[in-house]
Parts: C-alpha cells; structure tokens; sequence
C-alpha cells in the first residue's frame, strides 16, 4: 500500500496502527459534509482531518467530528493515505493531481473532471503514481442497482428508460445537469449494457435563471448500442419533484427501480383463469408483480468502505478513472449536441436532423465516434 509521501514528512505524528487507514476530507460542502460524517463511523479508518475554503465551515466540521482543520489542504497530504476529493468540479483536476503526486489515494466526486483532457491527465497520473484513484458514482452502491444487476442477469433486455429529476437549487450550478444529474444513469447504462454506443440523438433547454452562464437544465437523449439495446435517458434540475427511476424492458418482464426509495419491482405477462365446475369464468389473472427487497444500506457507506478495501488491499475499484473517462466522454457528446441543438433551433432544421445520425454529430469539436464508443467496449 502507497502511503503519503512530502517534504514535510517529517512533521507527521507517530504511524498508526497497521490496520487503521488514515483518511482526510478536502473540500465540505454539500457531498463533502456527508463524506465526514461516514469516515467518522467507518470502521479501520483513522479520520484525520477536513480542508475547505472557507475556514468556518471547515472549522464547524471538524470540531463537530473532533478532527484537524487545514486551510491549505496540501498540508493535510502527508498525515493520510486516502483523501476524499469534494471541491467544485473546475478543481478537480488541480487537486486531484496534487493528491496523486504526493501519492495519495483519492476517491474524487463525479464528474471525473472538467474536461476529457483533465481527466485523461488524472487517470494517467493515477497509473504513474501507482495510485487508487476511485470517482464517486454513488449510484453503483445504491442497493436498488444491485438488485437490479442481479435481475438483469437471467433477463434478454430490449429498451431501457431512465428519469432523474429535481427541483432547481443553487448547488452545482458550475455544470450543465448532464453533468451533474444525468451522467450518473450514463454510467448505470453503460455499466448494465456492456456494448459501444453506435448512435445518439440528445436535445435540451434553459431556465431563464441558467441563460447567463448557457447551463442547460433539462435534457432528454435517447442511446442505441450495437447489440440492440436502446436507451432513453432524461435529467432535470427544473422539475417540482425529485425522481430517481430506471425501467428496464426486458424479453419476458419489465423491470423497475426506484433509486429513491431502493426498491424494485418485476412485471411479468401471465395468463390464469380461476372458473367453477360449470365452466363459469370467475376472475382472470392476466400478470404479476414481484417485488425485491434490497437493504438499507447508505450508498455512501458503501462507496466509502469500497474506497478503504481497495486502499487497504491496492485493487482496482469498481467505479476507476477509465469507467468515469468513458461516463464523462458519452456526456459531453451529449451535453454538446443539446447545446447546439438548443441554440440552432431556429437555424437550418436540415443541419439539425443530420446531427443526430452519429453521436459526435457531425461536429468536429465533438468527440468522435470511436472516441468514446472504444471506451464504452464491454469490460472484462
């Protein structure tokens, strides 16, 4: 296992204890509060301290936990092992890279990176430094996606509908809402699909609040991947009610998950008649209903005990730097094509139709096909 490696090493405090890893926070905010509060419970771990920003908030947290507070979070870097990475997504790439070069283990909040580039730039440094680098698509630990692999496994999928929804609010107004709500069902599609997207169709709108900064805040898309599956997929930040549901048609069943509430539920087509010894039909069966009982497990609690195995054991996490590269890359193409389908809709419609028939669309700053359908190859 890497350890944190500084200049400034020899400022650090007695080693712990073999079977404790030494964790700290960097950035408390929204997610980063809610990442403190699980490391100061998780079990083996060694919660060290939080950096942020702003020094009172930092300040509240960790008198809360009874934790250190460092202004400069790189003074934080050579008492830990692992860090949990929650700034603005604009910092992603500076401070994740400042992490791995120290060689510290990061769990880093989704998006990957502001950018393709920043986070081919992280994952390389990730490899460089022989560093775990984990991205926080919480959704793969949310028990009801667990079920629902497990159902997916004896079922032929045909079609797959996602919806994630909410209400407008002031966080993570630094991204488009593909960036910040829709790319966790794009990593769940590719994760649950396992084929290259061959063609791709996105559209989307403003609210007049997000016009300034050309945010979009709705978006719909719909995937087709080569082995036949195709998906719709919708993300709101405008909406007057959170929703969190996927509907999978499968051959012989639809199934639906409710990531809200972790349940999930099995239709099936069948046909049983109940009738009297004269024949007489009494009632007709023509379906059923199966629901599956998940646990209740806390999503960031298993994330966060994923991340420390990995650390502890130095294994590859199930949510790495290339699932999320792949994630982000199918994104963009799609947070691009709505943007310009958006601001072209009063242009040439001839343009527009003729976007959709490949997923860079046409567009040379797009990325290209092979650029992200390579990435999204079934993974072994």
């Amino acid at each position: 296992m890497s350890t944190g490696q500084s200049t400034s090493s020899s400022t650090n405090r007695a080693a712990p204890s073999p079977h404790l890893i030494r964790v700290g926070v960097i950035g408390v905010g929204n997610m980063g509060q809610h990442h403190a509060r699980v490391l100061s419970f998780l079990k083996d771990v060694e919660f060290v301290g939080v950096s942020d920003i702003s020094a009172e908030r930092g300040l509240d947290l960790a008198s809360k936990y009874q934790v250190r507070f460092f202004e400069d979070y790189h003074d934080l870097l050579p008492l830990v092992d692992a860090v949990c990475v929650a700034v603005p997504t604009r910092l992603h790439h500076a401070v994740g890279l400042a992490c791995l070069k120290a060689g510290v283990h990061i769990l880093i909040e989704k998006p990957i990176a502001a950018s393709i580039a920043e986070a081919e730039s992280l994952v390389n440094a990730a490899a460089e430094a022989n560093c775990i680098l984990q991205v926080g698509h919480i959704e793969r630990f949310n028990p009801a996606f667990k079920e629902l692999q497990n159902v997916l496994k004896a079922e032929k999928m045909l079609a797959i509908q996602a919806q994630r929804m909410s209400p407008y609010s002031d966080r993570a107004n630094d991204v488009s809402v593909v960036l910040d709500l829709m790319i966790h069902d794009i990593d769940l599609l590719l994760d649950l699909v396992q084929s290259p997207v061959v063609k791709l169709a996105a559209s989307g709108s403003s609210a007049s609040r997000s016009e300034e900064n050309g945010q979009l805040d709705y978006v719909t898309a719909t995937l087709d991947f080569a082995n036949g599956v195709v998906a719709t997929v919708t993300a709101s930040k405008v909406t007057h009610s959170k929703i969190r549901r996927m509907a999978v048609h499968c051959k012989n069943s639809l199934v639906e998950a409710d990531f809200l509430n972790h349940e999930i539920l099995i239709h099936r087509q069948t046909t049983a008649n109940c009738s009297t010894d004269y024949g007489q039909v009494l009632y007709r069966q023509d379906g059923l209903i199966e629901k599956v009982y998940t646990s209740n497990i806390e999503p960031l609690h298993a994330e966060l005990e994923h991340f420390v195995s990995c650390v502890r054991g130095h294994t590859e996490p199930s949510v790495g730097g290339s699932q999320a590269l792949r994630a982000l890359k199918l994104a963009s193409a799609i947070e691009q094509q709505a943007m310009e389908k958006s601001v072209g809709e009063s242009g040439d419609g001839e343009d527009n139709n003729s976007r959709g028939d490949r997923p860079d669309g046409g567009s040379e700053n797009l990325p290209k096909l092979g650029s992200f359908t390579d990435a999204t190859t079934a993974i072994a």
